[in-house]
């Protein structure tokens, strides 16, 4: 049985949830499980902590990763520091655990399994729905301790990108391949419609950040250098979650190393883990993406880019499509 099919074990993982753990204890976890040297108990509650900061305590995203990170690299913090704001903390609450489990019984493994990977976006957005009414404020107030944020939200909701500047833009360019991702893969210029969602109903700095990732993260794919495979979409997800504290992004992990936590699968922590953690080093050296004047940087080729933007590819130790391959050999 899958572990996480346990009433135990959910019971012990919702418990560690409940509240904050120490950052020496997250670093000193990861380390364990990095060198094999980690109980169950150990992996659950690493997993734990993802989900505490996720559901409960936005403003402990940071704080959280950084240390999971130390303890994996065995190396210092990278990016500039992110101030840990003074709320007291909190607990999940219980009305979101059943969805949060039922998202766990339909996700066969942790990229999605039999609902696909708009499935599990869409299910893990709802989960937000079951957080108490002062989360948002909280989580707004969390992303604006990321630097550069506070900037980029002042200059109001970004001006839509539109087909007809993209497809006029040279071959070899990133606005050209922007493009061509964008029709070659039947993808909406903005992945979803900002108004349709009520973004711009949402308390500041919400309504820009929720407007903005989506606006970006196709381009963030082609810009940062993560392939449109199910391995790099969780490892995008880091990198998002490293830029600002993307919610979204924290919810969908927490979802993931809890599936590959409770998991009967070898080495299943340990692979998310890798590529998330790279996911979110890579979205903290990163220069502040949120406000880059992209719409000038269209005819350019997407080396140059990232050399303007100070953006290295992501470090992709393992195939693209590995996920793909292993459940495609099942």
């Amino acid at each position: 049985m899958h572990a996480t099919g346990s009433n135990a074990w959910r019971e012990a993982f919702m418990a560690a949830a409940g509240s904050a753990q120490p950052a020496t204890a997250i670093e000193s976890m990861a380390r364990a499980v990095r060198h094999a040297a980690a109980t169950p108990a150990d992996r659950l509650r690493l997993a734990a902590a993802f989900a505490h900061g996720a559901f409960a305590a936005p403003e402990r995203i940071a704080a959280t990763w950084d240390a999971a990170a130390r303890g994996w690299f065995d190396t210092p913090d990278e990016g500039p520091e992110i101030a840990l704001l003074p709320y007291p903390d909190a607990a999940p609450p219980a009305a979101l655990w059943p969805d949060f489990w039922a998202l766990v019984n339909a996700a066969v493994d942790p990229v999605g399994g039999s609902i696909g990977a708009l499935g599990v976006t869409e299910r893990t957005a709802q989960l937000g729905a079951q957080l108490p009414a002062d989360f948002a404020a909280r989580a707004g107030a969390a992303c604006l301790a990321y630097p550069g944020v506070p900037a980029a939200a002042a200059t109001g909701f970004p001006d839509r990108f539109t087909m007809a500047a993209l497809a006029a833009c040279p071959a070899g360019s990133l606005g050209h391949d922007f493009y061509r991702q964008i029709v070659d893969n039947g993808f909406d210029l903005e992945v979803l419609d900002r108004d349709t969602l009520g973004l711009a109903e949402l308390p500041h700095p919400l309504g820009y950040l929720n407007a903005r990732i989506l606006q970006l993260h196709d381009l963030l794919h082609l810009t940062g250098g993560y392939a449109l495979t199910s391995l790099h979409e969780i490892a995008i997800s880091g990198f998002q979650m490293g830029q600002f504290g993307h919610g979204y992004s924290s919810m969908f992990l927490a979802f993931v190393m809890a599936t590959a936590a409770g998991s009967q699968t070898p080495g299943g922590l340990e692979l998310m883990l890798d590529v998330v953690l790279r996911g979110w080093r890579h979205g903290r050296r990163t220069p502040q993406l949120l406000d880059a004047p992209w719409e000038t940087l269209w005819n350019l080729p997407v080396a140059e880019v990232r050399v303007q933007l100070g953006v290295a590819p992501y470090d992709a130790p393992y195939p693209a499509n590995l996920l793909e391959a292993v459940a495609q050999a099942a």
